[in-house]
């Protein structure tokens, strides 16, 4: 999409890998100031920085834990002390603690939900509230800000052993819908990235070996699994003014694994 984003500040949270890396990456490449927000990989996070930065971009990279509100308030700070506005939220950071639901505890059900929703809601709120004070005439886009939260399939696919995942994307579904439906006449645009099985180190085992990677792609009706890229050219799109009628909805980007491909031979 070339430099689609030349002249906006995004913040993209859990970048320092996987998805939220290369989201942050190519929201770089295409102009936009972006900050590369990390929880515990500050070493990849200010590598990727230094990349931006030796070929011509703005970046910089914010310690930040999505769940506390006073981190979330923060990492937006830094944000506006480095670049001076806000104009794309990437709402990434996400984590997994699995489990039979007879032997979750209620610790590994908090750390979920903490992150996966609750911080969801912190960042998007945060968001909200600089998009709102900042001044029309400096808008580099139609809309007044685009937020991205970054959902799953298992917004709609139940996941038995992963009670805590499936319930926060559920969750996120409708507060992503809701937001968007209260913001939109500010101007604000909110919507969510549903990614199927992509190929990143914490689902590495699905996909590691000959065996699991077949047994993977019997659910993806197109045939391989994702990349990165993938999700970053989704969120590329959603964030530039070519999605700017685009508002409260959820792009799949799974390959067809949301299509029940169980039933691809009349069930």
């Amino acid at each position: 999409m070339g430099r689609s984003l030349e002249g906006h500040v995004a913040v993209v949270t859990g970048a320092s890998s996987g998805i939220g890396l290369a989201v942050a990456q190519a929201m770089a490449r295409a102009g936009a100031a972006t900050v590369f927000n990390f929880h515990s990989h500050g070493e990849e996070a200010q590598d990727a920085v230094d990349a931006v930065r030796a070929d011509g971009g703005q970046a910089v990279a914010v310690q930040a834990d999505v769940s506390q509100e006073a981190e979330v308030t923060h990492l937006f700070d830094e944000a506006a002390q480095a670049f001076g506005r806000v104009d794309i939220l990437v709402s990434n950071s996400g984590m997994q603690k699995d489990a039979s639901v007879g032997d979750m505890t209620l610790d590994e059900w908090k750390a979920v939900i903490d992150v996966n929703l609750t911080g969801q809601f912190l960042c998007i709120r945060e968001a909200i509230r600089r998009f709102r004070q900042q001044p029309a005439e400096r808008r580099p886009a139609r809309s007044a800000g685009s937020i991205i939260a970054m959902s799953s399939v298992h917004e709609v696919i139940p996941w038995a052993g992963h009670v805590n995942y499936a319930a926060s994307k559920g969750g996120l579904q409708m507060l992503i819908r809701s937001v968007a439906q209260e913001v939109a006449a500010d101007g604000i645009r909110v919507n969510a990235i549903a990614p199927g099985a992509i190929r990143t180190p914490i689902n590495k085992e699905a996909w590691d070996s000959e065996e699991a990677l077949k047994k993977l792609l019997r659910l993806i009706p197109y045939g391989r699994i994702g990349e990165p890229e993938d999700v970053a050219h989704a969120a590329l799109w959603l964030a530039s003014d070519a999605a700017d009628y685009v508002t409260g909805t959820t792009l799949f980007v799974d390959g067809g694994m949301s299509l029940y491909p169980e039933f691809r031979d009349n069930g």
